[in-house]
């Protein structure tokens, strides 16, 4: 028998078909990992925002998205907007607490990193809140958005990164 105690994560770039499988991630996220922050009203109009998975896949294409496999499925995925901010942080419920969001922060910071940013901001929902701050992400300010009607709060949390090695 070959049991694996740690399923192997692997990461690797978004591609378009990726699309639908993102869009109920993002909702599984949205409804089963929220729900201390954000009403039933809130994460139903938040899990919305993926229903035209077209213009899903637009967002994720237009950006520098990163898909976090487990045994070759994925299970979450982030996205880097422009050279400095992340944009999308997402974990699929069953996957949630394994290194995942980790993972795809780490290989996020090095790229902006390598992108010449000097600093990475992030719009954390309450939830993911601790998640950056124990990662060095300092809050900066509270935000409200809309979503389907309904308001939802969110904190800009940046973070310092390091100097880029002179080769």
């Amino acid at each position: 028998m070959n049991a694996q105690a740690h399923p192997r994560l692997a990461m690797r770039p978004f591609l378009a078909e990726d699309a639908p499988l993102l869009a109920d991630i993002f909702r599984a996220s949205v409804e089963e990992l929220t729900g201390d922050d954000y009403s039933e009203a809130q994460q139903e109009a938040w899990a919305a925002t993926a229903d035209d998975t077209a213009a899903f896949a637009k967002t994720l294409g237009g950006q520098l998205t990163l898909v976090a496999t487990m045994e070759g499925s994925p299970v979450g995925f982030a996205a880097l907007e422009g050279k400095d901010k992340i944009a999308m942080l997402y974990v699929h419920p069953a996957a949630a607490g394994q290194g995942v969001a980790a993972m795809l922060v780490d290989a996020l910071e090095k790229l902006a990193g390598a992108r010449g940013a000097e600093q990475l901001s992030v719009d954390a929902s309450d939830t993911a809140q601790g998640f950056f701050q124990k990662r060095g992400y300092v809050a900066q300010q509270r935000n409200s958005t809309a979503a389907g009607g309904e308001w939802l709060a969110n904190t800009t949390m940046h973070k310092q990164l390091a100097p880029r090695e002179a080769s």
